[in-house]
């Protein structure tokens, strides 16, 4: 469609304001070429899908060195001859392999462009082999700064372990390391380590092979997986197990520690056929029956790996023993197997497409520790917790981060993300609706990777309540709401400031023992009650800020 002159001078003048603002906005939070080389879906990087990785790594403790080989199964979408990997330094990508032939391999930080030579074809499938190897970095602060952890129990074996999540599973294996794409027929993971120890992946266990000084673990996942979910831990574990009447039938549940903990684990982990009683309830069946449950204890705090949660909590409840709320339900239990266990159900069920909305893995999660107590302590347990946690947030800057350069947003995204959902629920106002919701996000967005955009919408539309600017409010700003008021004799007055235009959010008060829902937004407004008013109290289940002006 053609413009006039004018309209072609306004849309040049303001393409070039939004690409100043962005380059600004880029500086403003150094972001760099490898950052979007890492954050974005590059286009050699969309033209093919996964299929399949069948990853087999030899771990030498003694010199902190790994070696293998991942073979990537993919389907071509759009004919390309190059292919985007993903290796970090100090790992080397030693030769890519199709056909028997070997590749060019062209790299770019941490960026590997593979020259294909066969030509590909538009929905064909084809491997290629990536040979690997090197001293993989060191977890400094596992599982936040991530690595290999290296360390040994108290009878001097390797007590060894894999955490990556924001560092990314290229930290020491060559993969597709974007969140966008996950394999959608699994993971091989055979693991070879010293044979005095026992090797533990993702899924089930489908061989061991004994080959002298060493043993190879063959681990099988059959369900997708998110890149960063694939763990390796090693130790002196020991093994018990259980079979749980799930809603999708028997699930068997698996348990590995160090031999030194058997017996306290065997008290502690009681509690995971509990979170996955609750968890069902809540958010529908547990998503990969067919690759089994585990808790794995490693030598850090834990993490969500999927079908293989890492567990590290010292077998006490609470967040080492400290409750997160400050309301005493935290104590009641143990943090790592409820919150880590949470996240099979969001975070691996359900995935970002972009690490800016890791607030669908993190939010939900943190919320479901709520749930739990709920489940079993009840509705009032449940909002003390949550609301409890509201000392934690900081409001440093939106919980939804920068798109397209691997960029998380705020930390808050834990106990922010907790209450947003918890002040929906309140505006929905029939839990059994609510239930519903929980499930059918997991049933909807089933083994997917998803955007905040689609959950929110989603939400929005099966809720029957249009809440853009709910979420706008509440993800893509720091402002929490406030709610002022005046008493003036039997009226309440009332109206929100620190507010996204149109944000209109309804809230629950309680007028002398009387509850009333009022219809707040950025104008003044007014209800009249029956008598002189004495007291106002505003619900505290909803995440606002309220003061009494006079």
């Amino acid at each position: 469609m053609s413009t006039s002159p004018l309209e072609g001078g306004l849309r040049g003048v303001l393409t070039l304001l939004l690409v100043l603002f962005f380059t600004i906005a880029s500086f403003a939070q150094n972001f760099t070429h490898q950052d979007t080389l890492r954050g974005s879906i590059t286009p050699e990087r969309a033209w093919w899908n996964l299929q399949h990785y069948d990853l087999s790594v030899s771990v030498n403790p003694d010199t902190k060195s790994i070696q293998g080989t991942n073979t990537v199964t993919y389907e071509v979408l759009e004919p390309n001859q190059l292919l985007q990997i993903d290796l970090q330094p100090p790992m080397k990508l030693e030769k890519a392999v199709q056909d028997g032939k070997d590749l060019t391999i062209n790299s770019d930080g941490n960026a590997h462009f593979i020259q294909l030579q066969k030509k590909q074809e538009k929905g064909k499938k084809y491997d290629l082999t990536l040979h690997f190897s090197g001293t993989p970095r060191v977890a400094k602060r596992p599982p936040w700064d991530g690595g290999f952890t290296w360390r040994k129990d108290s009878n001097g074996k390797w007590f060894i372990a894999t955490s990556n999540q924001g560092i990314g599973a290229s930290i020491w294996w060559p993969n597709k390391d974007h969140p966008y794409d996950e394999p959608d027929n699994g993971v091989d993971l055979s693991i070879t380590a010293p044979s005095n120890l026992v090797a533990v992946g993702n899924g089930r266990l489908i061989e061991t092979k004994d080959n002298g000084d060493t043993k190879t673990w063959h681990w099988k996942v059959v369900n997708p997986i998110n890149n960063y979910g694939v763990n390796i831990n090693i130790g002196d574990y020991a093994n018990f197990s259980e079979t749980y009447d799930g809603l999708d039938g028997k699930l068997n549940m698996d348990y590995w520690v160090l031999q030194e903990n058997l017996e306290e684990a065997k008290e502690q982990f009681k509690q995971a056929p509990m979170m996955m009683e609750a968890f069902e309830h809540w958010f529908g069946p547990y998503p990969f029956y067919e690759d089994s449950f585990k808790l794995v204890e490693v030598p850090y705090l834990g993490m969500e790996h999927q079908s293989s949660v890492t567990y590290g909590n010292r077998y006490m409840n609470g967040y080492l023993g400290s409750d997160l709320s400050g309301s005493g339900w935290g104590e009641k239990f143990d943090f790592i197997i409820i919150h880590e266990s949470g996240h099979e159900w969001f975070a691996n069920n359900i995935t970002n497409k972009d690490v800016a909305d890791m607030w669908l893995h993190e939010g939900f999660t943190a919320y479901s520790e709520n749930l739990y107590l709920d489940y079993h302590y009840g509705k009032e347990a449940s909002a003390a917790y949550v609301t409890g946690t509201r000392r934690n947030i900081q409001n440093d800057r939106p919980i939804i981060g920068t798109y397209g350069v691997s960029h998380e947003g705020s930390s808050d995204m834990y106990y922010k993300g907790a209450n947003i959902l918890h002040t929906l629920r309140q505006l929905i106002e029939d839990d059994e609706k609510w239930r519903q919701l929980l499930r059918g996000l997991n049933e909807e967005f089933r083994h997917q990777t998803v955007s905040s955009a689609q959950v929110e919408q989603y939400l929005s539309k099966e809720s029957g309540i249009d809440l853009t600017e709910f979420w706008q409010q509440y993800l893509r700003t720091t402002k929490i709401p406030l709610l002022e008021y005046k008493v003036k004799g039997s009226e309440l007055q009332f109206r929100y400031t620190n507010i996204v235009e149109g944000f209109d959010m309804p809230v629950q008060v309680t007028v002398d023992e009387i509850e009333e829902w009022i219809y707040p937004n950025a104008e003044w407004k007014s209800k009249s009650f029956g008598d002189t008013i004495e007291k106002v109290e505003i619900d505290p289940d909803f995440y606002i800020e309220h003061k009494e002006v006079k």
